[in-house]
């Protein structure tokens, strides 16, 4: 069954069925009427570009996601996966646009050309002319992850400033007096990566508070680059003791670098962060960390930007995750003959469990 039929049996013109189902132009009441009443008696459903129109809306939502030359982490695509798992049960459809160098004009061809709803943007730097750029234009949209300025956006974010302030005091309980962030990459440090450049705040503020010694390395999301970040560690601080860090790729070529020197996790190291439970659970030994609850934050995202769609012009809501650090293997006592001191008992993090 089509428009078409329903036209000749309601003795009006296509167009003016059309009309009727969209609400483009106004339809007289009576042969709205009629219209209504063929579209009943044949259970016609129209498909969803016209229910869309009907709408007002596209029923598309858009995810901008790094530029496709960089290599998501497991992280991000679980995050993609549930945006897109999420969206399909609200019956909307998911439109992936790049943001970076020369994908700027993918980003801006999303935003300009109504080609979506809302959008959901990811990789959220402090600075980020995006979010003005979506302010300006009154298109509903959730960041993940958050700038400087954040009252008049959206979003939600894990707190990686406390989450490594906890890391770092449960190394200082655990004895150990030098420990060192390995952070995101150059480029996204320089460029103000919110996550980067809270996890370094949250990492200054504990090696304040305990009186530790402190040193952080930017690192390529990649194993060969942890590789690198420990080797380079271990030969400028021999007295380093421990890393945590917020750059769950570059964990394979940590413990990897950490295996060939010689030092066994965790009686002569510790190693601990924030990450995905995928590699927390594949380090070895198991990795002492909290889990970013991508899949979580996903689903959340997705509310939030209907919400959105729906009623735009209520007040921003921002939601700040804060999973709890699970204790595992990967952490233990100081090792006295590289610290100088016996190392107190073992202690655990503000919000901590034990796997």
């Amino acid at each position: 069954m089509n428009i078409g039929e329903i036209a000749r049996r309601a003795g009006v013109s296509r167009s003016t069925v059309s009309y009727a189902l969209s609400g483009k132009r106004p339809v007289a009441a009576g042969t709205r009427k009629r219209i209504q009443h063929v579209i009943d008696e044949l259970g016609y459903r129209p498909n969803a570009t016209a229910r869309a129109l009907k709408e007002g809306r596209t029923r598309t939502i858009g995810l901008v996601i790094p530029p496709a030359g960089n290599r998501l982490t497991h992280m991000q695509l679980d995050f993609v996966a549930s945006v897109v798992d999420s969206a399909a049960g609200a019956d909307l459809d998911v439109l992936l646009s790049p943001s970076g160098g020369d994908h700027d004009r993918s980003f801006e061809r999303l935003v300009s050309e109504s080609r979506v709803d809302g959008v959901i943007l990811m990789e959220i730097r402090l600075e980020d002319a995006r979010v003005g750029r979506l302010l300006k234009a009154g298109l509903p949209f959730v960041g993940i992850g958050h700038t400087m300025d954040d009252q008049a956006m959206c979003w939600i974010d894990v707190d990686y400033a406390g989450l490594i302030r906890h890391t770092v005091l449960h190394l200082a309980d655990l004895g150990h007096r030098k420990a060192a962030l390995i952070n995101r990459s150059p480029e996204l440090v320089a460029a103000g990566y919110g996550p980067a450049i809270r996890a370094r705040e949250g990492f200054t503020a504990a090696i304040g508070e305990r009186g530790l010694a402190g040193v952080e390395v930017a690192c390529g999301d990649d194993a060969r680059s942890g590789q690198q970040s420990i080797e380079g560690l271990l030969r400028e601080h021999p007295d380093l003791t421990a890393v945590t860090t917020v750059n769950e790729a570059a964990l394979p070529g940590i413990q990897r670098a950490l295996a060939d020197a010689g030092r066994h996790v965790p009686r002569d190291f510790s190693v601990t962060g924030v990450a995905g439970q995928l590699w927390t659970e594949d380090f070895r030994p198991p990795l002492t960390a909290a889990h970013v609850p991508a899949l979580e934050m996903g689903e959340k995202a997705v509310a939030l930007l209907i919400e959105r769609i729906a009623a735009p012009r209520t007040p921003p809501r921002h939601i700040l995750l804060a999973p709890p650090i699970t204790l595992r293997s990967s952490t233990g006592a100081a090792p006295a003959h590289r610290t100088g001191a016996a190392a107190p008992p073992q202690g655990d993090p503000g919000g901590a469990t034990r796997a």
